[in-house]
């Protein structure tokens, strides 16, 4: 089974590499390699997620290692789904690396498979996990986006290649918003459960709820005060480095009640 991980690991590596060539010499046979090296590796990576589901006979979403490892087949899935039918190439050139730098974070965690504790025995397990799954991977996506509004601007491309790359960030963080407002909606229904209370001021749930205010803020300005642009990709790329803080680094600096998520 580690065997599956690690492949697509390399995998992954391999796609960044030739995809990185590729882009800088232009050699369109290097690109196409990348995405048919990035499509094995998520084949792998989707093995290796049902195959420690069987094992596990649970959802492997439990631990840091397995929310790290959805979340970065969760971008690597709505790269391999919005490239062809969008047909955007050039969200590859930051996609991909984003995948790489969340699973190279799952290899470093621990990877033995762990009985649920009894709060994470729920209903609302799935739900939680797999809403905050989606969301960070649309967050990131985003933020992928924005940083390719950027680099094009800088470099004259045109207002429509732009308009497009503005609408589909916005878009993402539509898609991300919704499902995080499920992550803390049903957190709140599963703490009450578990721990008697809908709100705790954990670490975590407060992180979330930062996160949750920065896209709504976001979403204010590119709805009601109709903001669009440079403006509104740097905002989503300052708002990353955030959503990785909510992921990782409030279970590495803070402890709290989801340490062991």
């Amino acid at each position: 089974m580690k065997a599956l991980f690690f492949v697509a690991l390399v995998l992954y590596g391999l796609a960044v590499i030739l995809e990185f060539t590729g882009t800088a010499f232009k050699k369109d046979r290097f690109l196409k390699a990348a995405w048919y090296v990035f499509l094995a590796a998520a084949v792998l990576h989707t093995a290796f997620i049902v195959t420690r589901g069987v094992i596990a006979k649970r959802l492997p979403l439990s631990n840091q290692f397995e929310f790290a490892n959805a979340f970065a087949w969760g971008v690597a899935l709505m790269l391999i789904a919005m490239r062809p039918r969008l047909k955007i190439d050039w969200l590859s050139v930051a996609a991909m690396p984003a995948t790489l730098l969340v699973m190279t974070y799952a290899a470093l965690q621990p990877m033995e498979i762990r009985d649920l504790m009894p709060a994470l025995r729920s209903a609302w397990f799935g739900v939680h996990i797999g809403s905050a799954v989606l969301s960070y991977a649309a967050f990131v996506i985003a933020g992928c986006v924005g940083l390719r509004y950027l680099l094009s601007a800088k470099k004259g491309a045109d207002s429509r290649a732009l308009d497009q790359m503005d609408y589909i960030s916005y878009r993402m963080v539509a898609f991300g918003f919704l499902f995080l407002t499920v992550v803390i909606l049903s957190g709140a229904i599963w703490a009450e459960q578990a721990w008697s209370a809908f709100w705790t001021w954990d670490p975590k749930e407060v992180w979330a709820l930062i996160t949750w205010i920065i896209y709504a803020v976001y979403l204010h300005l590119r709805l009601r005060m109709k903001r669009k642009g440079a403006v509104m990709a740097w905002f989503l790329v300052i708002a990353v480095p955030v959503v990785f803080f909510t992921f990782a680094g409030v279970n590495t600096l803070m402890k709290g009640m989801h340490t062991y998520g």
